[in-house]
């Protein structure tokens, strides 16, 4: 299915991905894990969850859907485990003392399976999801994936695993993402976006997380431009890059971060398009002028764009679509329009189990998700109208 990012909004605009599961689909997957409910009722339920996700997303206006990840353990996970309980554990994986990937600003964790071994391998790749999507849908469909910097945190922090180097750990994860990517093109997405949370929350140096204070930035970048480089500059085009910080239970892990931080240094990143967490900033104009200085017009053979946040997925309330119009004009002072596109700050629910406390409960975030959707796609009509586009 063919696809122009500007064709039916004149600002570009996309999801990052997930959608909040109901209330049913995330007690399914504890009856699952503790035994009361079969894999075929788990598939069966994700099945509908995923059909209604993007039915539902065709509905708001948008010109590129997903299924809402309605299949996925997490944004993180996917490849590894199919519960983030640890049902399914890949082989060469453990579920106890991994590090952790993040600890949110509310006290609770996600932490990561520990490698026992290698080779490493994916045990689910994004496309065998979408692949069971795709009937369901009428308009092109895009896809996330996990970026290698975060399988690299699987691996120990210092020293090496016997028998399985750090080197060729890393050669396994960039050669697996790109399967990744390649399989969901083949699949049928016309749009494959990198989850890239951890790149702010890098440079944080919390005591309670070692990673976060190793310096692990730079080779972050290095490695997932390695995936980068195996892609021509026309397949890099509709490759995008995913920066939030942090988005589960309505509570963030780096939002205090500097966002200099990052991006000075993440359009280093030779992909086309960036999805940016920018609704939930609370000083923006910075935010944009750094963008507008950094986003560069020819990264390695195509030209960068800069999908701005323009919509908060943690807070209930919903932003009209004369608010997202007036965030993409005052981003347009500072970024070129030409380069300029919309998004939601974050995926609305990048964990399978997400209680949605601020919204009251998953059942009522999940309509609030659509709504906010139906706005920025209306609001990005508007400002392109305003500029010309």
């Amino acid at each position: 299915m063919s696809y122009d990012p500007r064709s039916a909004t004149g600002i570009p605009t996309e999801p990052v991905g997930s959608l909040p599961r109901a209330s049913s689909l995330q007690r399914l997957y504890a009856q699952y894990d503790a035994g009361q409910a079969s894999r075929e009722d788990l598939l069966a339920a994700q099945d509908a969850a995923a059909k209604d996700s993007i039915e539902r997303g065709e509905a708001t206006g948008a010109a590129i859907v997903s299924d809402g990840e309605q299949r996925a353990s997490s944004f993180a996970t996917y490849p590894l485990a199919d519960t983030l309980a640890g049902t399914g554990l890949a082989k060469n994986l453990a579920g106890d003392n991994g590090q952790f990937f993040a600890i949110f600003a509310d006290g609770h964790h996600r932490q990561l399976p520990r490698l026992t071994g290698g080779p490493f391998r994916y045990q689910t790749f994004a496309a065998d999801y979408l692949k069971l999507s795709l009937p369901y849908a009428s308009k092109p469909l895009k896809q996330a994936v996990i970026a290698p910097s975060m399988m690299m945190l699987l691996y120990p922090l210092t020293g090496e695993l016997p028998g399985y180097s750090r080197e060729q750990f890393e050669n396994d994860i960039v050669d697996e993402c790109e399967k990744d990517i390649r399989q969901a093109f083949a699949a049928g997405a016309v749009r494959v976006s990198i989850d890239f949370t951890e790149g702010r929350l890098a440079t944080r140096a919390d005591p309670r997380n070692p990673w976060t204070g190793a310096d692990l930035l730079p080779r972050f970048i290095e490695l997932n431009n390695r995936v980068l480089a195996r892609f021509t500059a026309e397949e890099r085009f509709n490759i995008g890059i995913h920066t939030c910080p942090g988005g589960d239970r309505d509570s963030v892990h780096s939002a205090d971060v500097p966002y200099n931080n990052l991006l000075g240094t993440m359009f280093d990143l030779n992909a086309g398009y960036f999805l940016i967490q920018l609704a939930s900033e609370r000083d923006k104009d910075p935010v944009y002028e750094s963008i507008g200085r950094h986003l560069r017009t020819d990264a390695d053979g195509v030209a960068q764009t800069a999908y701005i946040g323009v919509i908060n997925p943690l807070n209930p309330r919903v932003e009209s679509a004369q608010e997202v119009a007036d965030a993409l004009l005052r981003a347009a002072n500072f970024i070129p329009r030409e380069q300029l596109g919309a998004t939601d700050d974050c995926g609305f629910s990048p964990f399978s189990i997400d209680e949605k406390p601020s919204h009251g409960s998953p059942d009522f975030a999940r309509d609030i998700a659509f709504e906010k959707i139906t706005n920025r796609v209306e609001g990005c009509r508007l400002a392109a109208q305003k500029l010309g586009l």
